[in-house]
C-alpha cells in the first residue's frame, strides 16, 4: 500500500466518548423533553465524537464533486453519451446544476475536480484536475485500472482534503458525476456485499426493464471476467470501480484522518464508502449518510453499513445534492446542541421525578 494511503489510515482514530458522553448530558438539559428532536439529537452527539467537542461547530462547509468517465459505458447501459459527462462539469463551473443551488442554499463552497474525465477540459481556475486518465477501460474485458491508478485516485482525494482542511473545514460533503458510475457502483456493491447484482443494479438515468436486464447482464459478465475480491477493497477498485469512486474514497479517508464529518450523497458514494470503511474500518464511525436514494442497491448499502439515513427523498441525481441537504441537517443539529437554553438559563422548570 502506497506510504500517503496507509498513513492516512494510520491516523484515523475512534470517536470522542468524553465528548459524546458530554454532549448528552447538555442534550438532555435543554428546554425540550428529552429526545424530542430526535434523529438531530443523535447526529449531534456523533458530530461532538467526530470532531472531539462537547458542543461541535460547524460553520467552515465544503461539497466535493469529482467527476469520471467510464469505459463500460461502450456496452450500451445507459440513455446518455459519455459527453454528458464533460458538459456537466461545465455546468458545475457555470453554477447551473442542482448542487450549486443547494450548496449556496447551506454556505458551502464546492470543489469541482476532474478525476478521469474522456477528454480535455479547458482550464478553469474553478475547476481542479486531478485527472488519472480519460476515463477507466472497459470492465467486461479486463480490469477498469490499474493498482497504482487507484491508488493514486484515492491519495488525490487525501491530498484535496488535506487542503481544504487548511483553509478551514468543519463538514465535507461528497458529490459524483460520470456517466457509467452506476454500473460500477452495482458492481462494487454486488461483491463487497455479497448480494447478487440484480438485486443492487438499479435504473441509472432512466432505464427500461429490457435496458436494465442488460446492465445486470453487463455486471454479471464483469464479474465473471474480472474476479474481484471481496475481502480485498483495492482489488475491487481495480477490477470494477472508477476514478471519481477512488478518489470520493479518499476524501473519506482524509477527512476522518482530520476528525472532519463526512456527509455522503448517493449510490456513487456509497460504493466509494464500501471501499473507504473496508479499507479502514474505524472511518465508518465519521460518515453521515444525508439520504437514501432510488437506486435499488442502495439502501441495501447502507444496510450493511450500518448507517442510517437522514432523509427518503426518492432522489437520484447525484452531484452532491444530498449531501448539501445532509449538511444543513449537521449544521442544524450542531446548533440547537450550542445555541439552546437549558433549563437553567431559561427558568424554566425541568420534569418532575412524579410526574
Amino acid at each position: 500500500m502506497a506510504e500517503q494511503l496507509s498513513r492516512t489510515i494510520k491516523m484515523i482514530g475512534s470517536l470522542d466518548e468524553k465528548a459524546m458522553d458530554e454532549a448528552r448530558a447538555r442534550q438532555d438539559m435543554l428546554t425540550k423533553p428529552q429526545g424530542s428532536l430526535g434523529r438531530l439529537e443523535e447526529l449531534s452527539i456523533q458530530l461532538a465524537g467526530i470532531q472531539a467537542k462537547p458542543i461541535p461547530q460547524i460553520k467552515n462547509k465544503a461539497v466535493i464533486t469529482m467527476a469520471g468517465d467510464h469505459g463500460v459505458v461502450a456496452e450500451g447501459v445507459g440513455n446518455f453519451p459519455q459527453e454528458v459527462t464533460a458538459q456537466m462539469v461545465l455546468n458545475f463551473l457555470r453554477g447551473g446544476a442542482g448542487i450549486n443551488v443547494l450548496s449556496d442554499q447551506v454556505d458551502a463552497r464546492i470543489i469541482v475536480v476532474d478525476m478521469g474525465v474522456a477528454g480535455e477540459l479547458n482550464a478553469d481556475a474553478r475547476l481542479l484536475s486531478r485527472k488519472v486518465a480519460p476515463a477507466t477501460q472497459n470492465m467486461t474485458a479486463g480490469p477498469a485500472m490499474t493498482t497504482e491508478q487507484a491508488i493514486e485516485a484515492i491519495e488525490a482525494g487525501i491530498e484535496i482534503v488535506n487542503e481544504e482542511a487548511g483553509k478551514g473545514l468543519d463538514i465535507v460533503g461528497t458529490g459524483d458525476m460520470g456517466i457509467g458510475n452506476t454500473t460500477a457502483s452495482s458492481a462494487i456493491c454486488s461483491v463487497i456485499t455479497g448480494r447478487p447484482v440484480a438485486e443492487v443494479t438499479g435504473r441509472g438515468t432512466g432505464i427500461d426493464d429490457q435496458q436494465l436486464a442488460h446492465k445486470v447482464e453487463v455486471i454479471n459478465r464483469t464479474l465473471a471476467v474480472n474476479k474481484p475480491d471481496a475481502k480485498q477493497p483495492l482489488d475491487v477498485l481495480v477490477k470494477v470501480g472508477g476514478f471519481e469512486i477512488g478518489g470520493l474514497a479518499g476524501v473519506m479517508l482524509g477527512a476522518a484522518s482530520h476528525r472532519i464529518p463526512v456527509v455522503i450523497d448517493g449510490f456513487i458514494s456509497g460504493a466509494a464508502a464500501l471501499i473507504a470503511t473496508a479499507l479502514a474500518p474505524d472511518s465508518r464511525d465519521f460518515l453521515i449518510a444525508a439520504h437514501v436514494s432510488a437506486e435499488a442497491g442502495h439502501r441495501l448499502l447502507l444496510k450493511y453499513l450500518e448507517l442510517e439515513p437522514l432523509l427518503d427523498l426518492r432522489m437520484r441525481l447525484g452531484e452532491g445534492t444530498g449531501a448539501a441537504l445532509g449538511i444543513g441537517l449537521s449544521e442544524s443539529a450542531a446548533r440547537l446542541l450550542a445555541e439552546m437554553a437549558t433549563f437553567a438559563e431559561a427558568e424554566v422548570s425541568e420534569r418532575s421525578e412524579d410526574s
